[in-house]
């Protein structure tokens, strides 16, 4: 069984990414959810990007990745959106990792923002709508691609809809449908590493 360390979206530790992180606990998996924001929610993405801005995305970044010190080295790293940028830079930073898996956002592996590239033998799996203004609008699906085209064991699940946090059931953006598949995905993921 894999351990996983889960990082939440800009809404904060909701009642659906603790629903999320239960699932796979179901399944036999050991999984860590910090919460970057001190038990505070918000009810919109604008909300908890205003909380971020307010913290400073960096630092709330660094305080994610600190999570990480007290934990084994052999994680699959699993992050929501905001979430997503600090499970990505443990991936491909810290030694050991085990695996990752992308949800709604992805950082390319070459340029500016990059991480540097991908590291060898650390599986990945990115999934995102296919109509998503965030994911598909603001080029996190070409990063994506980038990633898929550059990396040995590397997989890209688009799912119809124009919802950014669709996996998460507390939600009004939640897709049963979308989900279930998505959560196979990662069960079958999560089974191999």
């Amino acid at each position: 069984m894999a351990e996983v360390l889960l990082f939440h979206h800009a809404q904060g530790v909701t009642p659906g990414i603790t629903a999320f992180a239960d699932e796979l606990r179901a399944a036999g998996h050991t999984v860590h959810v910090p919460d970057l924001f001190d038990g505070r929610t918000f009810g919109s993405i604008d909300e908890g990007m205003g909380f971020i801005k307010e913290q400073g995305f960096d630092a709330l970044q660094e305080r994610g990745v600190r999570t990480a010190d007290d934990l084994p080295n052999e994680l699959v790293y699993a992050g929501f959106s905001f979430g997503e940028t600090i499970a990505q830079q443990l991936a491909q930073t810290r030694p050991g990792a085990r695996g990752a898996l992308l949800f709604y956002s992805c950082i390319p592996i070459t340029g500016e923002w990059a991480f540097g590239p991908w590291p060898e033998g650390v599986p990945v799996q990115i999934h995102g709508a296919d109509n998503d203004p965030i994911f598909v609008g603001e080029g996190d699906i070409d990063a994506a691609r980038e990633i898929v085209a550059n990396v040995e064991d590397a997989e890209l699940f688009l799912y119809p809809g124009d919802q950014h946090y669709f996996a998460d059931s507390s939600l009004p953006s939640y897709d049963r449908e979308a989900t279930a598949l998505l959560m196979r995905r990662v069960l079958e993921f999560l089974a191999r590493v």
